[in-house]
């Protein structure tokens, strides 16, 4: 077999067999097929598209690159969840704790901030003392012990993705739905789980554009996961204003808490709801995470959580010693909020990383006053910025303003739930 060969056969529209894609990726990782030809066949794949056995074989070869985590040890369905990335994203800090309070072992492997989207990693270690490296021992036994637990993905596993994904990265390769979904899904599937619920985002501060681009994106990776044996359902969920009331580290995991305690922003509380009741619909478990919000024991869950994983939850938060107020340019309802302005300007102040190698700010962020539907006077607070000086504070304060869209006429916030996939099909939200 030659890669010349492979190449041409998707340039010109051919699918590839399995042992096509397994030679193409193995050749690729062992140094064999130099980075030009990988980087020919992704602008093909780019442009020519995959099949659906295209894909599930591209995604089996890439788990076969590494390790696949066992948690065979651990009793009961277990339940993953993947979000595809947003502005104000905390639902893995509220969703999952609720699903493994009513009894749903939870083992989570989660990302760091990518470009203007928050990593749920860097939340987690804004608390004092956390860690998010656990060995695969101590992993499976918080699994097992607490219920859920959160971790860094291991470089062992699916090192194929990282190689791919840095080679898609500088050549324009990136915006496509088989290999995007591929690189989800291979990662979902190596971290061992049963069964996996995906929160497939889109809009303006996301990185699918529009809700047919997310469902096909959800569609896809429902199929991949259900391919290779674990159940799997997908949410498709709005992401043009930002989720919930604040943009950063340690301020999402405070509100995360708040929303534990029932004081949270409704329409956070109602896509964490949602994602709980998939887990446990999927766990085969009956009791209602509603029951473990009111009752305390999801919170509860949470902080058992933290403390395994080392936080010291009891020295407080982080804190900006900066609080700006960002202060309205008109009067009117407020009709939206860009979602990716915010998690610009967040990224300015230190919330995520322009390069791979800064440091974030665990303190910094953005605390929304005026939410979609509220009325807004001249001058009145839209949102606090927190951030370590009052220079870097007020430079993101123009974005800000302008991220607010008022309207004369009285605004309903929209739904952020639009649909549901699974391996029947979509369902979508009335």
């Amino acid at each position: 077999m030659q890669a010349l060969e492979v190449i041409s056969r998707k340039r010109d529209g051919g699918e590839h067999p399995a042992e096509e894609i397994e030679f193409l990726l193995n050749g690729y990782l062992r140094g064999l097929i130099p980075d030009y030809q990988m980087a020919a066949w992704l602008m093909a794949v780019c442009i020519r598209g995959m099949t659906r056995a295209e894909t599930l074989a591209l995604t089996q070869a890439m788990v076969k690159s590494g390790e696949v985590l066992d948690l065979s040890g651990i009793p009961g369905v277990k339940v993953d969840k993947h979000s595809t990335g947003g502005v104000g994203d905390k639902v893995t800090l509220i969703g999952p704790p609720l699903a493994a309070a009513c009894g749903v072992k939870v083992p989570k492997l989660s990302g760091r901030a990518l470009a203007h989207t928050g990593g749920t990693l860097d939340k987690l270690e804004s608390v004092p003392g956390l860690t998010v490296d656990l060995d695969p021992d101590r992993f499976i036994r918080q699994v097992r012990e607490v219920g859920i637990a959160v971790a860094a993905q291991s470089p062992q596993i699916v090192p194929a993705d990282k190689l791919l994904y840095a080679l898609r990265d500088v050549t324009a390769t990136v915006p496509s739905v088989p290999l995007i979904a591929s690189s989800v899904m291979s990662k979902k599937i190596a971290a061992g789980a049963d069964a996996i619920v995906l929160d497939v985002k889109f809009g303006r501060g996301a990185f699918m554009p529009d809700v047919a681009s997310a469902e096909d994106l959800a569609t896809e990776m429902v199929l991949l996961g259900e391919g290779a044996g674990r159940r799997t359902v997908a949410l498709v969920t709005a992401m043009d204003n930002p989720l919930g009331r604040t943009v950063g580290n340690a301020l999402e995991v405070q509100e995360a808490l708040d929303a534990l305690a029932g004081m949270g922003d409704e329409e956070l509380v109602q896509v964490a709801l949602v994602v709980a009741r998939e887990m446990c619909w999927l766990a085969e478990v009956e009791a209602d995470p509603g029951d473990a919000l009111r009752s305390g024991s999801g919170r509860n869950k949470f902080l058992q959580m933290l403390i395994a994983q080392g936080g010291k939850i009891e020295m407080g938060l982080p804190r900006a010693p900066v609080h700006i107020e960002v202060p309205s340019l008109g009067d009117g309802h407020v009709q939206s909020i860009d979602a990716l302005e915010v998690g610009l300007a967040g990224l300015e102040l230190g919330v995520g990383r322009k390069k791979k190698q800064d440091q974030v700010d665990p303190a910094a962020g953005i605390v929304i006053e005026a939410q979609v539907g509220d009325r807004v006077q001249l001058g009145q607070s839209l949102a606090v910025v927190h951030a370590r000086s009052e220079e870097l504070a007020r430079s993101v304060i123009p974005r800000l303003q302008n991220a607010w869209k008022l309207s004369a006429n009285e605004v309903k916030r929209p739904p952020h739930v639009l649909a549901r996939v699974d391996k029947d099909g979509v369902t979508r939200a009335d």
